[in-house]
């Protein structure tokens, strides 16, 4: 074997953008997910969760909630206030409504997928029919003060819980009219706080769950308006919260980068009468997780810290093996650097800009694996700054450094390069 260096780069400051949310597609195979960039992924199940589709983010997109309507369409929303349809043969973002209600919190689908609900800053709950090439406003639930900050459909589509701060509804579809309001705030050492409902899901069986900013996970009766059971997990907030579709497990996860598992089990054996029990904790993040969701055969969960982690269910699994094993996605399946080997030359990707580096050289020698003395430092020769909100997809050098590329969804750049003594100079082609 013949012998070569190896140059070990740390100049590359590469920060991940956090997971947002996550939506797995009703009895289909796919997940998609949403980062804190504005950019959508979609991993396949059946392909072990391959990275199959990336649409790359936009400054002026931010993506809150992300759902799946009508077998395969996705639809996301966010801060901007547009409810976004996007394009996943072409990898970009299609048509775009306005709310009408200022940034939206939450959207969520009904279970045929004819209808989107969405939450909005305005306190407002806004129903949209699903039709060929997009969407259309049907009406307004009853508005109330609050932004929305997570819907919930009944399986049956005739009712939807929507939580918000100290408090959660129950609508009526039909009527459009508020039929429960259940308070959840409650008093700690005599100081009143706000109670901040993250997440909710509504059960065929009538039970509200919610997660709040106190650390609980709990369950409500929306005909009485009681709590029926209350479990405080952890001492800070519980941000997600996801139901398997058997509606028999629910994982959460909180802002210490921990997730739970809930179960529901039988009070003793062979009773017909059960209850909620917190069977497995795991901590695989390190920061928020923001967003989980429940496949049939694994728990997922996305964190701030840029993680994608699956964790399978073993009782699920019919064999040991690949699909039994814990992953983890830590890093970005796109390549972000590019090399021009006759010119010992790296171009770094950033969401919008590039930066080139040349390579430090070495004149020492030494024995296999030690580390050489460089005689030159790395050298930052470049910083190409993108113009529009677009972000770059993909960027690449010339092997001799004398041309740089990169393309966003609609654009394609090009750039030559001269070297000349101490100077570069950049011309745009």
């Amino acid at each position: 074997m013949g012998e070569f260096e190896v140059h070990r780069v740390r100049f590359f400051g590469l920060v991940p953008a956090g997971v947002r949310c996550l939506a797995c597609q009703p009895r289909g195979g796919r997940l998609a997910l949403a980062r804190t960039d504005g950019a959508v992924e979609v991993y396949n199940f059946a392909a072990n969760y391959f990275q199959e589709k990336v649409i790359p983010g936009h400054e002026a997109r931010s993506v809150e909630s992300l759902c799946w309507a009508a077998g395969e369409r996705l639809f996301g929303a966010g801060l901007s206030g547009d409810i976004t349809e996007y394009d996943l043969a072409g990898l970009r973002a299609g048509r775009s409504v306005d709310g009408g209600g200022g940034p939206i919190w939450s959207m969520a689908a009904d279970s045929s997928g004819t209808q989107l609900a969405i939450g909005c800053e305005d306190g407002s709950v806004k129903l949209f029919q699903v039709v060929p090439g997009g969407i259309q406003f049907e009406r307004n639930l009853d508005r109330r003060k609050g932004r929305i900050l997570c819907l919930s459909w009944h399986p049956s589509g005739t009712h939807i819980a929507a939580g918000s701060i100290d408090i959660l509804r129950v609508f009526d579809v039909s009527s459009g009219q508020t039929v429960q309001r259940i308070m959840v705030n409650y008093y700690v050492q005599k100081v009143k706080r706000e109670c901040v409902v993250w997440s909710i899901a509504f059960l065929s069986s009538g039970t509200v769950v919610t997660s709040d900013s106190f650390g609980r996970v709990q369950f409500w009766d929306w005909e009485r308006g009681t709590l029926l059971e209350s479990h405080t997990v952890s001492t800070s907030a519980v941000l997600s919260l996801a139901v398997s579709e058997k509606e028999d497990s629910i994982i959460v996860g909180t802002s210490t980068g921990a997730t739970y598992q809930f179960q529901l089990l039988p009070v003793k054996m062979g009773s017909l009468e059960k209850r909620w029990v917190r069977t497995k904790p795991f901590q695989h993040h390190t920061h928020d997780v923001r967003a989980v969701a429940h496949s049939s055969t694994a728990l997922i969960s996305g964190g701030l810290d840029a993680q994608l982690v699956i964790r399978p269910l073993m009782e699920k699994m019919q064999r040991k093996g690949y699909e039994a094993a814990l992953r983890k996605f830590t890093f970005p399946h796109r390549r972000l650097v590019s090399c021009a080997r006759k010119a010992r030359l790296l171009l770094f990707q950033f969401s919008q800009h590039l930066e080139l580096w040349r390579l430090g050289s070495t004149e020492g020698t030494g024995k296999d694996g030690e580390v050489l003395p460089l005689c030159r430092m790395p050298e930052h020769l470049v910083q190409l700054k993108s113009k529009g909100p677009e972000h770059i997809y993909c960027s690449c050098v010339s092997p001799c450094g004398s041309w740089v590329a990169y393309s966003t969804a609609s654009r394609f750049h090009l750039y030559r390069v001269q070297y000349g003594g101490d100077s570069v100079s950049v011309k745009k082609v």
